[in-house]
């Protein structure tokens, strides 16, 4: 889609313009942004902007990981772990943890992506443009090198097997990668969706089910002792950060394509 076509985006979250940047440091990104998008186009420009985004969302990861470090070293927050993972075993049943199992399943290697390409199927119909494909495949490629950055840098040891719920997993613990994906992938399809809607409660609905979707799916990798809290917190701090990075993203090419520079110098 050209950017003429994408004039017709949604660029407003109910009453709030997406493309006024209220303050001084957003006014003159938006500005410099403009000015490219007028001479390279705005979608291009998104790509990419989003490219180097996922560059430093993999130096955010590296940063997590030092910080995780030097919490596990000072036994901070990493103390709650075993605690949090003994509270959570007390409230296992047969009938619960396949339940259990079944949902975390929901934003697994097989089905987030599933839900994420009917989403993205239903958008690029509904709305014969091509950003929400932009987007959703840029935000869940930053996800998965962020998890797989991680894994790597920390290696940290899964809780023991006599602790977890089959079916077991052997890879690195930190960070939940079901949690980070979930958090981003979510994230970005609630943003879509909210560009949509026109109705107040419609948008409040929407934001609570993205987020109890995201925050049960973090706690049920602690129940069924996938992975130890710390991994679920970093995961949902680390998703937040790049789903900032993605929408300010898509805020910018808004603004290339809805204004010109001297409209964002005078946006308040």
């Amino acid at each position: 889609m050209d950017d003429e076509a994408a004039r017709t985006e949604e660029r407003s979250v109910g009453d709030v313009d997406l493309t006024t940047w209220r303050t001084r440091a957003g006014r003159a990104s938006a500005t410099v942004w403009t000015r490219l998008g007028d001479r390279f186009g705005a979608l291009p420009l998104l790509i990419v902007t989003l490219v180097i985004g996922i560059g430093i969302a993999a130096v955010c990861t590296w940063i997590a990981s030092e910080v995780y470090d030097a919490v596990r070293e000072a036994d901070d927050v990493a103390v709650l772990d075993r605690p949090v993972l003994d509270w959570m075993m007390t409230l296992r049943s047969p009938g619960l943890d396949t339940a259990v199992t079944w949902w975390t399943n929901v934003a697994g290697t097989i089905g987030m992506p599933i839900v994420a390409l009917g989403f993205l199927v239903g958008f690029t119909i509904q709305r014969r443009a091509w950003t929400p494909v932009v987007l959703l495949v840029a935000a869940s490629t930053g996800s998965l090198l962020m998890t797989i950055a991680g894994k790597d840098l920390i290696g940290r040891a899964r809780p023991p097997l006599a602790d977890a719920v089959p079916p077991y997993e052997h890879s690195p613990s930190f960070p939940s990668g079901h949690t980070l994906n979930a958090t981003v992938v979510v994230g970005t399809i609630v943003y879509l969706l909210l560009l949509r809607e026109s109705r107040r409660v419609t948008r409040v609905w929407t934001v609570v089910l993205g987020a109890v979707f995201v925050v049960s799916i973090g706690l049920s990798r602690v129940y069924l002792g996938h992975h130890w809290l710390t991994d679920v917190l970093a995961a949902w701090a680390l998703g937040l950060a790049w789903l900032a990075l993605v929408i300010t993203a898509h805020r910018l090419y808004l603004t290339a394509v809805h204004r010109r520079p001297g409209d964002v110098h005078r946006a308040s």
